[in-house]
């Protein structure tokens, strides 16, 4: 195998292993012709040829001259890349979670890089010149891509599509390639463009004063032309390159005008390449103070680190963690180091990425999903330069080219966005980034006013490095919080819709004094089921077993699972009743509830339903910090890390809903969820208030978030975790088997359990039926592992695992049956 850094004699047969971007268990060997020889390096895109007709992308994984013994080995078609684009650092990660994730290195390679750095393979349909046929024997869907054709040789089989308003072309294709009129072809689409600007420059001829001089006259029979020449001629003086806007702006001529003078080879237009990501103000405030309290945090993460590679800060809400983080940010920079700061979310960057320009000016990029493809490329691209020394981003953005790496910052580390659940790979960022940093030899810090039992049980063992922040920074105090039982209101009729008259109250209150309300309810829509007064009929998805959400905005009922949509019942499908009702309530009926209740109140909503555009989280966030939002209703994104001065009153309008979820996290999580939207209540100088609403107002959690006692829950959730053998005392892996057949499925999932229990034992849990027993019409069954810490390598575990997965596939009685695996699925 070939190092990165060494360069293939120009006339030897090399051989490359690849990695190609589809789920397949290995990697493959492909020939390179000799005139390849002097581009092929490690972590540069090959295009290949996979199976009979396929093109794909491929990742140079190893350079050998040993030919594969059990086939021969086809030729690549190109290399697309100058200098490599993924880094050893990276092939070794994506390898590790491979591993550790029980899923295909092109898997990972799928997730990792953004869309406009693989290549579209596309079908092309070309007439060929010497084809003989009569359109007589053509059907009329033949002779018509057969007469467009003629006009242009060459069609995109999509534009076949469009032509003959139909969804399939392929046997009309196949017809008349068959009788040997037309060629398919595959053609390679570089999908990265980058965004052109055009502008223009004085053709030489003109730059003899004689040239030009004879130019004035002749423009002078056309003043808009000579406008223009004079307008470029004044802004080629400080740039030889001038834009077409700025001569627009200059002269106020049109672009047509532009254009003559380039037709008459006056001026010569070129084009280059410019960057779409933002570039913002470059003024940097560097002045800030730490309080006595985070410069003694401040010295104790410098302690922590000179023996742990990983450090959690454990610090209240609004205690300045942010603060310690720009310290540690700076520290890395003046290194030369790279630093990556991940969030759980799209939406926090604006906030987050305002504070760190005041510091860093322009050197932070961002990277998350919500970019375009483009963007995402031009990222990436600077971050391998070295352009970017802070990203800024979400989970995907571990997977970024990264070639010196000093710190990770982790912050809300506890969230559960930050684990990937579909397609796989399933990884949570949170761990990958603690290995990403294991490669560069940084350092990782992990940041959470309510960390996840996982990181709080490292820490205790001695596994992490601890720090604590017990205090707010400034003079803000934390903020009380007031339980109000909806029973007691229910009984005595105080309650109006969803409110308790302590919250309207409240609220009122709040809006009379200008003060900015959050209400928190982690259910989308209007309701979330319509149901029959008469027979009890539910609404159900017809691909999902689940009931249908009623959504006011559309008038329709939706499945969350699968995206199915029906119009409203007027008429009961089981009973012919009437009378259909829709029960509980969402975001959409909670927004609905408080423009009846307070008619004069500026009210909006966040959450995925008004989120969905590119741009509209930053639109309602910054609405609200300019205080032309009263009142913001929104689901779990509302308590992760936003930070508003003018926030005073908090209300959770169902706390029950969280606590009774049947999961094994549902009290680590609602404690997390109930303290984290509190913790927005009251900054700097402003007291605030929390109102949460619940049936069960003496439930332990309940009264664990009043004192503020993280410890108490912990001690309290560790225990029961051993007792009934949870992470982090024990680990997990999670098999969800599935099928379009119940009956095979239950006989499958069956098999698959003995055949793992020989091995297992009583580490195998099921299979059993999960929550919800069937998603876009696949029936499904999960069996769980649960591993001790101390006893059988999880390597062992996941061997045996692979074992039977490779049997399973294998068996001809599990066909059209297929196991996804989860390894700690929580």
């Amino acid at each position: 195998m070939l190092e990165f850094n060494e360069a293939p004699g120009e006339h030897r047969t090399f051989f490359i292993e690849v990695i190609l971007p589809l789920s397949i268990s290995r990697t493959y060997t492909y020939r390179v012709p000799q005139s390849f020889n002097q581009q092929i390096e490690v972590g540069k895109r090959a295009v290949v040829q996979f199976g009979k007709s396929r093109i794909y992308t491929s990742i140079i994984y190893s350079i050998s001259e040993k030919a594969p013994s059990l086939y021969e080995a086809k030729y690549i078609i190109d290399i697309l890349d100058d200098t490599p684009i993924v880094n050893e650092k990276q092939i070794k990660l994506w390898e590790w979670i491979a591993s550790y994730y029980m899923c295909t290195i092109g898997e990972v390679m799928q997730a990792a890089l953004p869309s406009a750095l693989k290549l579209a393979s596309e079908t092309r349909v070309i007439l060929l010149k010497d084809a003989e046929y009569d359109k007589a024997d053509l059907n009329d869907k033949e002779f018509l891509i057969i007469d467009a054709l003629e006009i242009q040789p060459e069609l995109k089989v999509n534009e076949i599509v469009k032509l003959l308003g139909q969804k399939s072309v392929f046997k009309l294709l196949k017809s008349l390639f068959d009788k040997g009129i037309i060629h398919i072809s595959e053609e390679v689409i570089e999908r990265y463009k980058p965004r052109m600007k055009s502008f223009y420059r004085l053709n030489p001829f003109y730059q003899d004063d004689a040239n030009r001089k004879a130019l004035f006259a002749v423009l002078e029979r056309s003043p808009k032309q000579l406008d223009a020449f004079l307008a470029f001629t004044k802004l080629s003086r400080s740039n030889p390159a001038v834009l077409k806007k700025e001569i627009m702006e200059e002269c106020g001529c049109s672009a047509a005008i532009i254009k003559t003078l380039v037709d008459k080879e006056i001026l010569i237009q070129d084009s280059i390449a410019v960057s779409r990501l933002p570039e913002g103000d470059t003024d940097i405030d560097e002045h800030f103070l730490l309080s006595p309290k985070q410069e003694v945090a401040y010295e104790e993460l410098h302690t922590q680190f000179t023996h742990k590679e990983v450090v959690l800060l454990y610090g209240v809400t609004s205690s300045g963690k942010t603060q310690l983080y720009v310290r540690l940010i700076e520290e890395n920079l003046k290194q030369g180091k790279q630093v990556l700061y991940l969030l759980p979310e799209i939406a926090l960057t604006t906030q987050i990425v305002e504070r760190l320009k005041k510091f860093f000016g322009n050197a932070i990029g961002i990277y998350h999903s919500r970019m375009g493809d483009n963007e995402r490329a031009e990222v990436w691209s600077k971050v391998l330069k070295n352009e970017y020394t802070i990203i800024l981003g979400a989970r995907s953005a571990v997977f970024l080219p990264f070639s010196n790496l000093g710190l990770i910052v982790i912050d809300e580390e506890h969230e559960t966005s930050y684990k990937q659940q579909d397609p796989a790979p399933r990884y949570h960022a949170r761990d990958t980034a603690i290995y990403l940093a294991h490669l560069h030899q940084a350092k990782v810090l992990l940041g959470s006013a309510t960390p996840s039992l996982e990181s709080f049980y490292n820490s205790k063992t001695g596994k992490y490095g601890f720090v604590q922040l017990s205090e707010r920074y400034g003079e803000a105090g934390l903020p009380e919080i007031q339980v109000v039982s909806i029973g007691d209101e229910t009984n005595k009729k105080t309650i109006q819709n969803n409110f308790t008259s302590v919250l309207i109250d409240a609220i009122r209150e709040n809006l009379e004094k200008k003060e900015q309300v959050i209400l928190f309810q982690n259910r989308r829509g209007y309701t979330p089921m319509s149901i029959c007064r008469t027979c009890g009929y539910i609404s159900k998805c017809i691909h999902c077993d689940v009931s249908l959400n009623y959504h006011k905005s559309t008038h329709q009922l939706h499945c969350h699972y699968c995206g199915y949509k029906q119009d409203i019942l007027s008429v009961c499908p089981a009973c012919g009743s009437v009378h259909i009702e829709p029960k509980g309530f969402g975001t959409e009926k909670i927004e609905d509830d408080l423009k009846y209740i307070f008619p004069d109140a500026r009210i909006a909503r966040m959450d995925l339903d008004t989120t969905r555009a590119k741009h509209s989280f930053q639109h309602i966030l910054t609405e609200f910090e300019d205080q032309k939002i009263d009142i913001l209703v929104g689901t779990q994104i509302v308590a992760k890390g936003l930070d508003f001065s003018h926030v005073t009153l908090i209300g959770v309008i169902n706390a029950d809903s969280l606590l009774n979820f049947p999961d094994f996290r549902a009290f680590e999580k609602s404690f997390q969820m109930l303290s984290q939207v509190g913790g927005r209540a009251g900054r700097r100088d402003k007291a605030g208030k929390v109102i949460i609403q619940a049936y069960d107002v003496r439930h332990r959690v309940i009264d664990q978030v009043i004192h503020h006692n993280y410890e108490g829950l912990f001690k309290t959730e560790i225990q029961e975790r051993q007792n009934f053998k949870y992470p982090p005392i024990y680990r997990m892996i999670r098999l969800d088997i599935k099928h379009k057949d119940q009956a095979v499925l239950n006989n499958a999932s069956q098999r698959f359990a003995s055949a793992i229990k020989k091995d297992l034992g009583s580490r195998v849990l099921g299979p059993e039926d999960p929550m919800i027993t069937r998603i876009r019409n696949l029936y499904i069954k999960t069996i769980y592992v649960k591993i001790e810490r101390n006893g059988i390598p999880v390597s062992k575990v996941k061997d045996y695992l692979k074992t039977a997965l490779i049997g399973f596939e294998a068996d001809k009685l599990n066909k059209g049956t297929f196991i996804q695996v989860d390894v700690d699925p929580y």
